[in-house]
């Protein structure tokens, strides 16, 4: 059984798996993230915060630099304070471009192995099987191998980050029961709303949705601005071509008007409606946000202490739906190496690490 518990904080992913709704994300912690130096706080005190604010659940990836460790630190520290609430860790199985003609049991093993030494864990919670190449066979072999180590104890749950519904049926297909899928998912970019939310809905597998404020795009700090000339990091680059999908910047600045006068009306800053506007969406678990500083995760949460009537959802969408796009399926976009939003990816970060 899945659905919200009776703490609106929380959601039942899977059996007796709780997640909070919202998730801390760590590719803002990732040494690979910056395009220039920014102000943070300390990392860990970032992440205490969060999980003293009731935001149990960690979200991080094999692939994000640091990251794996820095959230080992935190669980050492976490568990030695009293009476500390249980954390959900949630890491992926990225494998590399160059890699996949050779991925087996003992590629994804060690991958595995590695998260659970980084982490400090003899299980990790939530393994998510990020991609495939469509010219490379193997997607459900390797999917096999993470229900063979989920078997086997070394995982509690699998899911999928960034998988079109066909592929998603395909690992299905193959015995491999994905209780997530996570997604680029905000009031800028609907994707998962042109199928995958249907196969939510027939399958029992929820969203986990990132990108619900488009990299701080969906904040108060771009009421009423210009375009910037510049952009601080990878993630805003790649929110500000998804801003161009949806209409360019000044169709945007309404959408970002629209939810400030909402915002003011409810007593809550812009960040907490774009929050909540994703997490009232069907099938959606939970959203993953980034924070590098206390204030920020203090604010997200906000997010969870009011309500959008029917009317507010409806005054969101009336600009969603002239909207021209994204459009096609969850990911395309991105998975176009030779287009603009492909040309931002990076590949092969595991072996980088090894």
């Amino acid at each position: 059984m899945t659905g919200r518990s009776g703490d609106p904080g929380r959601y039942i992913l899977a059996g007796d798996y709780s997640i909070s709704r919202i998730i801390h994300g760590g590719w803002q912690f990732s040494a690979g993230h910056r395009l220039s130096a920014a102000g943070s706080d300390d990392a860990l005190e970032v992440l205490v915060r969060a999980a003293d604010l009731g935001v149990t659940t960690f979200d991080c990836a094999d692939i994000y630099t640091g990251v794996e460790e820095l959230y080992g630190q935190f669980i050492r520290r976490w568990k030695s304070t009293s009476n500390a609430a249980p954390l959900q860790i949630h890491t992926k199985f990225v494998p590399d471009d160059a890699a996949l003609q050779g991925v087996d049991r003992s590629y994804v093993q060690r991958i595995v192995d590695r998260s659970l030494s980084r982490l400090g864990l003899d299980c990790l919670d939530l393994v998510q099987y990020y991609w495939w190449r469509d010219d490379v066979p193997g997607m459900e072999d390797a999917a096999r191998s993470l229900g063979d180590l989920q078997a086997a104890g070394k995982i509690r749950h699998v899911a999928a980050t960034n998988m079109s519904v066909e592929r998603l049926r395909r690992i299905e297909d193959a015995g491999v029961r994905l209780v997530a899928n996570q997604v680029q998912y905000s009031a800028l970019d609907r994707r998962p709303e042109a199928g995958l939310s249907g196969h939510a809905s027939s399958t029992g597998m929820r969203l986990l949705s990132y990108g619900a404020l488009a990299g701080g795009f969906l904040t108060d700090r771009w009421l009423e601005t210009p375009s910037p000339p510049d952009l601080a990091n990878r993630s805003l680059v790649k929110y500000r071509l998804i801003i161009d999908e949806f209409g360019g910047w000044a169709s945007f600045q309404r959408l970002l008007g629209e939810l400030g006068k909402i915002a003011r009306e409810h007593g809550v800053d812009l960040a907490a409606v774009a929050l909540r506007f994703v997490l009232d969406q069907p099938h959606v678990a939970a959203v993953i946000v980034g924070a590098t500083k206390v204030g920020q995760m203090e604010r997200n949460v906000g997010a969870l202490a009011f309500t959008l009537s029917a009317a507010d959802h409806a005054r969101i969408r009336r600009h969603l739906d002239i909207a021209p796009g994204p459009s096609g399926d969850v990911f395309a976009l991105e998975s176009d190496r030779e287009g603009k939003h492909g040309r931002i990816m990076r590949y092969d970060l595991n072996s980088e690490r090894s």
